[in-house]
């Protein structure tokens, strides 16, 4: 008897955490949901119209150093590179810091988690350069180049 009692209390425990889990993740669904990057027009250039994202820039923590990237190179902080959830890999873009107006072109060879933020994971170097390595992340806005522009 002893042993059925043991496993029915099991059951409703076990039961019982099924139930509050999506209750306890909320939280962070809605956190996902609230942050959306800008997408905006580029004042117009020569030859064509580029769009302009406009989000949050973050970069690679020191623990990500040799290991392999989406693209199938290893990540290398002081190369000038960066992760994005949905530009074409491979693609170059530049990337503007709005609070000091400082510039970077970086090629994406990395994809980040699907989320609003971080908008894009920059290489240490690129975030040195932007003026931000220190801070962790900063407002930024991103350009693809065409080849022409490259």
């Amino acid at each position: 008897m002893a042993s059925s009692e043991r496993s029915g209390r099991l059951v409703r425990i076990v039961v019982l955490a099924l139930m509050l889990l999506p209750i306890h993740t909320l939280p962070l669904l809605a956190a996902e949901q609230v942050a959306k990057p800008v997408v905006e027009k580029a004042e117009p250039q020569e030859k064509s119209v580029v769009k302009k994202l406009v989000g949050i820039a973050s970069y690679y923590a020191k623990k990500f150093h040799g290991r392999a990237t989406t693209s199938g190179e290893r990540y290398h902080p002081e190369k000038m590179t960066a992760a994005h959830q949905s530009l074409p890999l491979g693609t170059k873009v530049l990337v503007r810091n709005l609070a000091n107006d400082k510039e970077v072109t970086v090629v994406i060879n990395d994809r980040c988690r699907k989320k609003g933020f971080p908008f894009i994971d920059l290489s240490r170097a690129a975030a040195r350069k932007l003026g931000f390595l220190g801070e962790g992340k900063a407002k930024v806005a991103i350009i693809p180049l065409t080849e022409d522009e490259s």
